[in-house]
């Protein structure tokens, strides 16, 4: 692999770790009724786990409420049993063929909680962010030591402020994510 391709990988990698913490903080719970809050909790459909997302139709008809209309009318209550197990406050309402479910604003406490929650999925998220850059630095000076390959001090130097850049960069996206979740989750309105 050339220097080059050690920075790219190493973007792509910081890449899908910050693809993967926007995915988790969708489905971490605001005020606000979200079709991501629900949509990849896992229900038990003829013996496998499948997301509800595929299982069913999730809209929001208000602000406060979700409405989830299944594909398979005989798989409500196991749809319903899912989403009260999968401990995000909610109680979900079977209908004829669909299931209504209230979204109550979080008291102060469960703010609190999803706040740390937002922060510790951030710093996962860094520390990952982190970890592909001392894998990336290890493999340029592996490299650049090994007097095969020809690469020079300063190519090495170059590639390596090129992966320190990266890490800069999605290190801060991470922080304006963390910081924009946590300001909604803080919003009562």
């Amino acid at each position: 692999m050339t220097l080059d391709g050690i920075a790219r990988e190493c973007r792509s990698r910081m890449q899908k770790s910050v693809e993967y913490l926007e995915k988790e903080l969708r489905g971490i719970r605001t005020g606000r009724a979200s079709t991501a809050l629900i949509e990849y909790i896992k229900v038990d459909y003829y013996g496998s786990p499948t997301d509800l997302r595929e299982l069913a139709a999730v809209s929001v008809p208000e602000s406060t409420k979700l409405l989830v209309k299944p594909f398979d009318p005989s798989a409500k209550g196991e749809i319903a049993r899912a989403i009260e197990s999968a401990n995000l406050g909610l109680n979900p309402q079977i209908d004829s063929d669909s299931i209504r479910i209230n979204v109550p604003p979080p008291s102060a406490q469960r703010r609190a909680q999803l706040v740390a929650q937002v922060r510790k999925l951030a710093e996962e998220t860094r520390v990952a962010i982190r970890n592909e850059r001392r894998d990336a630095l290890k493999q340029i000076d592996t490299m650049v030591k090994n007097k095969d390959n020809h690469l020079s001090e300063d190519a090495g130097k170059h590639a390596k402020d090129e992966v320190e850049s990266h890490t800069k960069h999605f290190t801060k996206q991470v922080d304006d994510l963390s910081a924009r979740k946590s300001a909604e989750v803080e919003d009562i309105g």
